[in-house]
């Protein structure tokens, strides 16, 4: 079976320890990204089909090595989403916006 996809780092030992042939590659910085990127795509996905706190943690996860290749402290992250939900609030009351008419 074809993947051609990203792979949490211990697969490669699971897959050994089951005695099952793979081939794999270390992506460079632009398919690293890319693949982020679609990973998040397809946890997302899942998590769409089956809502659950293990597919929470995927997209978490996912969200972990995004914010790390690109640099992003965590706390300021956090501080970030902080003021936000100071100014603009957070999605807690579930309001749904239908429309707005221009003056």
């Amino acid at each position: 079976m074809i993947y051609n996809k990203l792979i949490r780092d211990k697969i490669p030992e699971i897959l050994d320890m089951k005695g099952l042939n793979y081939t794999s590659y270390v992506a460079d910085d632009e398919e690293y990204e890319q693949k982020l990127k679609d990973k998040l795509q397809e946890e997302i996905q899942e998590f769409y089909e089956n809502p659950c706190i293990l597919e929470m943690a995927d997209i978490l996860e996912v969200l972990d090595a995004i914010s790390k290749f690109y640099g992003f402290d965590k706390y300021v992250v956090e501080t970030e989403k902080a003021n936000k939900q100071w100014t603009r609030g957070s999605f807690e009351d579930r309001i749904i916006l239908e429309e707005v008419e221009d003056k």
